[in-house]
């Protein structure tokens, strides 16, 4: 079912990253770096699990998960957050739990492009990426 999301993606667009970032707590200079980067996300699966790396030049992180079981997630930004990851209606599901507070992160895939929506309250970003040839 991960299948589809396998590959390398790069950020082309952004809109309400930094709203997003403001409502998760981030300092202004880590949102100033944040709104900079042009990260790189590669999506792969080894045996039973699904590996999501990110690359930037400010900051790389990796996840490692099997679909459906809550695992511990280092963010990027600092914060330590229970995570489960599942595909519903085929689009994958990442949610981030942490201080009674609850994030998504939705990565859906049309042909060449993902398209990742990040909520928190009544903050939506979406995050547009393109698939490396």
């Amino acid at each position: 079912m991960a299948e589809a999301f396998v590959g390398t993606w790069n950020l082309i667009s952004s809109e309400k990253f930094d709203d997003y970032m403001k409502e998760l707590g981030v300092g202004v200079a880590l949102r100033k770096m944040g709104g900079l980067a042009k990260p790189s996300t590669i999506i792969s699966i080894d045996g039973d699990k699904v590996v999501l790396k990110t690359s930037s030049t400010f900051k790389n992180t990796e996840i490692s998960f099997k679909l459906g079981e809550e695992f511990d997630e280092s963010t990027a930004d600092g914060r330590n957050v229970k995570s489960t990851v599942n595909i519903v209606d085929g689009k994958m599901v990442h949610a981030q739990k942490w201080d009674d507070k609850e994030t998504t992160l939705v990565r859906e895939v049309n042909d060449k492009s993902l398209t990742l929506t990040l909520t928190l309250g009544k903050v939506v970003c979406t995050r547009h990426y393109e698939k490396a040839e």
